[in-house]
């Protein structure tokens, strides 16, 4: 069932909505900012940016008035399931001449290249699950991780159920073993797995970090696993690791009773869209899942926290941190707050760079990122500038996605789940202060979505919707023209005029405008 909560914003001052947007736009590093040319396009990354607003502003050829037109353009085969979302990359050199290729990881530990036009494969590699078996049981080893694409365009990132990060050449997928290569993850990797993709930032002094965060398999209430990141700098190969419990210690954790290893477990980094870089304040954010918090041992259960773009804190500790009032209820009822990750949004001149986060509890806070619990420090709980309940309820386990509509001077934020999407404006009052206010829901509930070119899209089990992202009118729904297969954490990909989405039957569909005559 569809309610429709849209109203015309309320006016809001001409300097403050102008401030807004300097705060998205200013401080932006170059992978950040919006294209200034039109042509084909690379999508890098998960949700594009280092943000992972998954808003994408490049796309020119499908728009509101057409995607209505959408036909099936191919149906292509993977070797195995893949349970997250392709990256794209245009003009590869291969040895079928030059191609645009799309770039999709398994759950098996493939890393398949696929033309982007026809779906057929280029090449692929695997580093299997060998004798990996998931928290020591019959299960080999997965991840529902993905791909990220080298900022220099020459290397593409896909992870191995080794336990490593591996680089590969975009256009063969010959390994480089060489500075460092493969880079290390975990290891421990029956214990922890690689949920989120692998993403990547530039920070101020134009260094490029690739990040890799883990959480757990399925029955996470139990094993030896800590969440963490490892920040690797594609420049000369070092890693640094920052740990969610016992973050005192900057290693890689070995299975107990080795060492060196925590006494507490939990704490999973598992958000789709596995942290944000935020250019203007110049810090990573990420959330844990659930478990104890205790500043005194540095163990940060169900925190939003802060840390340098290389992947440091400072003396042991977060550089900065949220933590809910009722975190021991998030932690005693497995509500992890991190089971959903911060989403960027502008700012007023009262708190220049924002961020809205959710979780398994079914809020939405809007958080400062220049001083996440009010108080200036890590440790602190509570702080939060506003909530709102995710207005068609239920817990949040996809990507918050936001957007900023020019024509009409507001920034939305879009949340899905089981139970439907919503979408909602932020707002100021005459102080700065900001608050979200729910616009529409429709009643159809699906996986993390994405804008491109004012479309709003996203994906469930046999369904590919296209949305106006100020009412939720659907404009498209892929199951009317072809085959969408099951979907858990699949989202949708729109580059250059087509939109791609994976699905649980071991495939890649992929839909674009008719043909010109």
């Amino acid at each position: 069932m569809e309610r429709n909560y849209y109203r015309s914003c309320p006016s809001r001052c001409r300097w403050l909505w102008a401030m807004s947007l300097l705060s998205v736009f200013a401080g932006c590093s170059k992978s950040d900012a919006p294209p200034v040319t039109s042509g084909p396009y690379d999508w890098l990354q998960f949700n594009g940016q280092p943000s992972h607003s998954g808003d994408n502003t490049s796309e020119s050829l499908i728009s509101t008035h057409n995607v209505g037109s959408l036909v099936p353009l191919f149906d292509g085969e993977l070797p195995g399931l893949a349970d997250g979302a392709p990256v794209v990359l245009t003009g590869v050199p291969t040895a079928n001449g030059q191609e645009d290729l799309v770039f999709i990881a398994t759950q098996e530990g493939h890393l398949v290249a696929l033309d982007a036009k026809t779906g057929t494969t280029v090449w692929s590699v695997q580093h299997g699950s060998g004798g990996c078996y998931a928290q020591n049981g019959s299960t080999p080893c997965f991840t529902t991780s993905s791909p990220a694409i080298d900022p220099s365009r020459q290397f593409v990132y896909g992870y191995g159920l080794d336990g490593y990060v591996h680089k590969y050449a975009v256009g063969d997928g010959s390994e480089v073993e060489t500075g460092g290569w493969p880079e290390l993850v975990t290891l421990k990797g029956n214990m922890e797995k690689e949920s989120s993709p692998l993403v990547f930032a530039t920070d101020a002094t134009g260094t490029t970090f690739l990040y890799a965060v883990t959480s757990t398999y399925p029955g996470d209430e139990t094993g030896d696993y800590q969440g963490h990141i490892t920040a690797i700098n594609l420049s000369n190969g070092t890693q640094k690791v920052f740990n969610s419990l016992c973050s005192d210690q900057t290693v890689h954790f070995v299975e107990a009773p080795g060492t060196p290893d925590c006494g507490a477990q939990q704490a999973g980094i598992w958000a789709r869209s596995a942290l944000l870089y935020d250019a203007g304040s110049g810090r990573v954010y990420a959330t844990t899942g659930n478990a104890i918090f205790d500043p005194s041992l540095k163990y940060w259960g169900d925190t939003v926290f802060a840390l340098n773009p290389d992947g440091s804190g400072a003396n042991g500790l977060p550089l900065d941190t949220y933590t809910p009032n009722g975190y021991q209820e998030l932690q005693n009822g497995d509500i992890d707050l991190g089971s959903t990750g911060p989403a960027l949004l502008p700012g007023s001149p009262r708190y220049p760079h924002l961020a809205a986060q959710s979780g398994k509890d079914g809020v939405i806070r809007l958080l400062n990122l220049d001083n996440l619990s009010g108080q200036g420090a890590p440790g602190h709980i509570g702080g939060e500038l506003a909530s709102v309940p995710v207005p068609q309820g239920g817990e949040v386990l996809t990507a918050l996605a936001t957007w900023v509509n020019m024509a009409a001077g507001s920034t939305w934020l879009f949340v899905a789940n089981g139970n439907g999407i919503a979408g909602l404006t932020l707002e100021f009052d005459s102080t700065g202060a900001p608050s979200l206010q729910p616009r529409w829901l429709r009643g159809s509930g699906g996986t993390s979505p994405l804008i491109a070119n004012g479309v709003l899209y996203y994906a469930a089990s046999g369904h590919l919707w296209a949305l106006d992202p100020t009412t939720g009118a659907q404009l498209f729904d892929g199951a009317t023209v072809g085959t969408v297969g099951p979907i858990h954490w699949q989202s949708p990909v729109v580059a250059n005029g087509v939109v791609y989405i994976e699905d649980m039957d071991s495939h890649l569909r992929a839909f674009a405008l008719p043909a010109s005559p």
